[in-house]
């Protein structure tokens, strides 16, 4: 039986001892927080309940297999997991606005072409099937492999690019999320529509990868999900599956130090000076001191809350909304209020400064455990937005300024959502800093294939033996679902060592 400590209670780290604990290894899981789920919070006051970090699961699968392979028990079993039905909601800058199922892509094509005009959906589906092409190719090196020692052959892009003559001039092939956008959707809507996914998992449009096609197609295949009572609910799941397999957790523990000896980690520090021998160290927390930083393709450190080229790597700024009145019987679950002008919101954000009129998302669920009766409803609106640091998010007076742009931009989606504003609270950048460690409070990207491997996160295992990395900083990157995973290729590593070749 070997001693596993894990640093930190993040979901991905959790993932990761629950499957160390089946295999038979001790696991202790030391949290500075009072608390377990990293960035998957959640925030009560007069009866109102809201999450504090994602909203709704993509890919359940990763949860479910989990459960299963630590209990032989569905995920069903210990949370309500129902999928949102319409999927999302869109409304654009010229006040169109469309309705989109869940997991059909038939029916997202039919809802395209009534709101944007003939030929929309076909366009949108036929560059669906291009994401999944890239979604084939791409699916098990970046999900459930540990990332390859050659990783710079992922730094092709996987999508199959529509190449298009020109008369007189050389054809050309979109590379980037804006490029298929203005080439290969040619409609400002349907291009406003995929650059908010991108930019919703922290991406600039404007260079991210066209491999990140695969956003939109993961969504709409596998549809949207949302946990009764709120995905902290989750969290609770994971948490106390860990317990029923003898985890154990302590709370309120700040790790200082892994213990090195001879070239490999053999335990942590405390803050208290107190030392916990251990076999392994899973590292799930952001990287920093105790944990390197990922390297970019030239080998480079990477400085914190960066990405490649020095471009700033966003956090989030939400607002949570007690409102009196009940929600409409037809409200959309999750809708998006687009930025008129998406390309100057990017350029903005990516140059650490505050957008003027952002990409709102707004979080309607229609459960009653988040209101204290069917008289009121909880809203949740998030926008992506600069880092702590290049914007000062601990100003209080631009916090309470930007929260009136984001309900201001809410009030497309929600009908007299001034007039019925009881209170709401603010969550930046600066918070999520100071609750995960991040720096800036900035939220880690799924891992892209693309770009030369400058969107890839740093392998599992570290240069330090023994030491591994878990959660949304490592591979395979941000995102409830891929942290998940992480924890699970984490597991396989040290249970299996070598010949451990990923997650089946």
């Amino acid at each position: 039986m070997a001693r596993i400590a894990v640093i930190g209670a993040g979901m991905g780290a959790m993932a990761a001892a629950a499957r160390l604990a089946v295999a038979g290894q001790r696991v202790t899981v030391y949290e500075r927080a009072a608390t377990y789920g990293g960035s998957v919070g959640r925030f009560e006051r007069d009866g109102f309940v809201f999450d504090t970090g994602p909203g709704l699961l993509h890919l359940p699968a990763v949860y479910r297999d989990l459960f299963v392979k630590t209990g032989k028990e569905p995920l069903e079993s210990r949370v309500r997991l129902g999928q949102v039905d319409p999927a999302s909601r869109h409304v654009f800058a010229d006040g169109t606005g469309v309705r989109l199922p869940n997991a059909s892509r038939g029916g997202v094509v039919s809802a395209l072409d009534a709101a944007l005009g003939a030929g929309a959906g076909e366009r949108w589906g036929e560059f669906l099937g291009r994401a999944r092409d890239a979604w084939d190719r791409s699916r098990r090196p970046l999900l459930e492999e540990p990332l390859w020692a050659d990783w710079r052959v992922l730094g092709r892009d996987p999508y199959p690019a529509v190449r298009r003559r020109r008369l007189l001039r050389g054809a050309r092939q979109a590379t980037t999320v804006a490029e298929i956008g203005a080439w290969e959707l040619a409609d400002p809507r349907l291009a406003a529509l995929l650059d908010g996914y991108a930019l919703s998992y922290g991406l600039d449009p404007r260079h991210a990868p066209a491999s990140a096609a695969l956003l939109p197609y993961l969504e709409q295949t596998f549809g949207s999900w949302y946990v009764g009572g709120g995905m902290r609910e989750l969290a609770r799941a994971v948490y106390e599956r860990c317990l029923a397999r003898r985890v154990e957790f302590v709370f309120g523990a700040e790790v200082t130090r892994i213990v090195e000896k001879d070239g490999a980690a053999t335990g942590i520090e405390l803050a208290d000076g107190t030392v916990a021998e251990a076999d392994h160290v899973v590292a799930g927390i952001a990287p920093g001191p105790l944990v390197e930083w990922r390297l970019d393709a030239d080998g480079d450190v990477r400085p914190p809350g960066t990405d490649a080229g020095g471009a700033v790597r966003p956090g989030r700024f939400t607002v949570l909304l007690a409102l009196r009145g009940a929600r409409e019987p037809r409200a959309a679950h999750p809708t998006g209020v687009h930025s008129p002008d998406g390309s100057a919101e990017a350029a903005e954000v990516f140059a650490g400064r505050t957008a003027a009129r952002p990409t709102v998302t707004v979080l309607r669920p229609d459960d009653a455990a988040t209101r204290p009766d069917d008289g009121h409803e909880a809203v949740t609106l998030t926008a992506t937005v600069a880092p702590d640091g290049p914007v000062d998010w601990s100003d209080a007076a631009l916090r309470a300024r930007y929260a009136d742009v984001l309900v201001a931009a809410a009030g497309a989606a929600v009908p007299g959502i001034a007039e019925r504003l009881l209170w709401r609270e603010v969550r930046t950048p600066a918070d999520t800093a100071a609750l995960t460690g991040a720096a800036g409070g900035s939220v880690p990207a799924p891992a892209l294939a693309g770009a030369e491997g400058r969107l890839l996160l740093p392998g599992n295992p570290t240069r330090l033996s023994g030491l591994y990395r878990a959660g949304g900083w490592a591979h395979p990157g941000g995102g409830l679902a891929h942290a998940g995973m992480s924890g699970a290729l984490v597991a396989g590593l040290i249970v299996e060592g070598a010949d451990f070749r990923g997650s089946r």
